[in-house]
This record gives structure tokens, sequence and C-alpha cells, in this order.
């Protein structure tokens, strides 16, 4: 995992979320009165289950789903009264490969500029297919192109018209290695220049190293919204692990209590405290098993990841798992 990334955004937001909420016809309800300023110049990580309201947020933003209730402001535009002006500062990549087939890589990214009303510059197009790998396949018709390509292809489309705000719906689901390093190389260069990017991943691990702030969603309710270090020092958990010079058949009674695991091969004993504990129990413990004559060779220490603070999250504020 990569070194947390120097930028700190500024504070003030560049989209405001209040009181969105959206009720489909069938009485599926699948968001909740959600809030939320994402500032200008971040990176937001937003995760959560299949079917937890993470695209219908994006979708409702972006102008292809109608909200029931609430309001967004993008850059200071309504996103319905302003439709047009809202629209035009945000950017999307959607999850499917949804591209004219029979067009060039060339034509469909100038379309998609004009299509917003973006004076022709062909040298931010050219600029856009460099950095995404595109240009030697800017006369290729994208039917032609493979399915990572055609992801390129989806990015560059939405930073034709040179968006203030890009959303990034699972942009690296099902792609090779190679075009997920680069995405992200190309994320880091976008956010560096002023670009706001929301993304939804299931790599967490890419949220962890990539995230300024992190909103966990679940059943249509934001959960969570945090700074990332803040949210892994508050709700990260640390184990210390002992490795022990014989095998217990169990944990002793006078152990009890204690919030401890055996391995299976009995040679192993995991003590799990709160990272923010006043004590962490660490010293009191070693003192128990050197009464019980249990010793041990070794030990070591290890921090909950972003992926278990948020299943713990998830299963906390959770209906019963993943929607």
């Amino acid at each position: 995992m990569g070194a947390p990334c120097p930028h700190v955004p500024r504070m003030e937001p560049i989209l405001s979320i209040r009181g969105l909420g959206k009720t489909y016809a069938s009485g599926h309800v699948a968001l909740k009165s959600v809030d939320l300023d994402i500032r200008r110049g971040e990176i937001f990580a937003l995760l959560g289950p299949n079917g937890a309201g993470k695209t219908t947020l994006i979708s409702i933003v972006c102008g292809i789903v109608n909200a029931s209730r609430g309001s967004v402001l993008a850059d200071g535009h309504d996103i319905v009264r302003e439709f047009r002006q809202a629209r035009a500062k945000i950017g999307l990549v959607p999850q499917e490969l949804s591209t004219d087939a029979f067009e060039t890589v060339w034509s469909t990214v100038r379309l998609s500029r004009g299509l917003f009303g973006k004076p022709r510059d062909d040298a931010h197009l050219e600029k856009v297919l460099r950095s995404l790998s595109l240009w030697d396949k800017r006369d290729s018709k994208i039917m032609a192109l493979s399915g990572g390509m055609k992801r390129r292809v989806l990015i560059a489309k939405a930073l034709a018209h040179e968006p203030a705000i890009l959303f990034l719906d699972e942009p690296t689901a099902g792609v090779d290695v190679e075009l997920r390093r680069d995405m992200w190389n190309l994320v880091r260069e976008l956010r560096d220049k002023g670009t706001t990017i929301i993304l939804t991943t299931h790599y967490i691990e890419e949220a962890e190293e990539m995230a300024d702030r992190i909103g966990v969603i679940n059943h249509g309710e934001l959960v969570v919204v945090d700074e990332k270090d803040a949210l892994m020092r508050k709700l990260g958990k640390k184990q210390l692990t002992l490795h022990l010079q014989a095998p217990l058949a169990a944990i002793p009674a006078e152990l009890a209590g204690q919030p401890l695991e055996l391995s299976d091969d009995g040679l192993s004993l995991v003590y799990t405290f709160d990272v923010q504990g006043e004590r962490t129990g660490i010293a009191t413990l070693l003192r128990r098993l050197a009464d019980q004559g249990i010793d041990f060779r070794d030990l070591n220490t290890q921090e909950s990841s972003l992926e278990e603070i948020f299943v713990s999250l998830v299963h906390r504020g959770g209906k019963g798992g993943p929607a």
C-alpha cells in the first residue's frame, strides 16, 4: 500500500446533497434522506455492498434518475432548475460499457465534448487520449477494441468537456491490472489539477490508498462519512498475536472474558484491543499468561484494514447484510 497522499483539499463543498431520497414505484426505498457535502478538489470514495444505493445516488446527481425528494447543488447549480449548467460541471464513467460501436474513438470524444457546448479543442482531446494510452487507437472503431480499451474510451468521453466533478462508478471492475494502474495515476493527476473525484469501488484497497475521505452506504443510508485516516483510527482494531512455546488445548478458564482467540493448532493466541482505548490491557494479559505458566516465543501486532472496518460497519448498521 502506498503512502498517504499529502494533498490537502480545499474545504468549500463543490457538491451539496440535502435530504436526498428515492422511492421507486414498486415501493422499494433506494435512498433514505442522504445528506452529504463533497469538498472541492478531494477524492471521495463511496463504499457499500451491491444494492446499497451507490449507483442510485450517482444517477440522481448526474440527472439520469429523478429524486423523490431532496436537492443537489453541483458547483452552485441546482441539478433540476439549472440542469444544463449543473450537468456541464459533471463527468460520469458508468459501470456499463455503453458506447457507439460504429464510431471511431476520436469522433466519439469530440461529440461528447460538443454535447456540453464546449468549443472545439483538439489539443485537449489529444492530451486526454494520450493519458489513457488511446492516441494510437484514435481512428479505430470502438467495436474493434478490447473491453479494457472500451473502458478507457468511457473515461475519455467523461473527461472530454473538462468537468469539475468526475464520477467513477466501479471504474476498474473487471479490467486488467495495467489499466487499473493507469487509471489511478490519471485520477491522481486530475485531482492535483483541481478535479473533484467521487468513486465507488469494490476494490477497498484502492480506496484505502487513494481517498481523502470515505463514505459507507448501506440500505440507502449513509452509515458513516469521515476522513480516511480518522476512520481507521476511530474504528480500527489492533491484534496482538502471541506465538506460544507449547500448544494449548483450550483457553484457560482464568482468561475467560478476555478478547482472546486460540488458533486451530493451539500454537497462537490472538488478543484484540481498541486502538483508542486508554489502556490496551496487554500488560495485564501478559501477567495472567505468566501466572498460568504459558510461555510465548514471539509476538507481533497487526492493525485492521479498511476492508475489515467496512465489513464491521455494514454488519453493525445493516439489516441483515448486503442488499
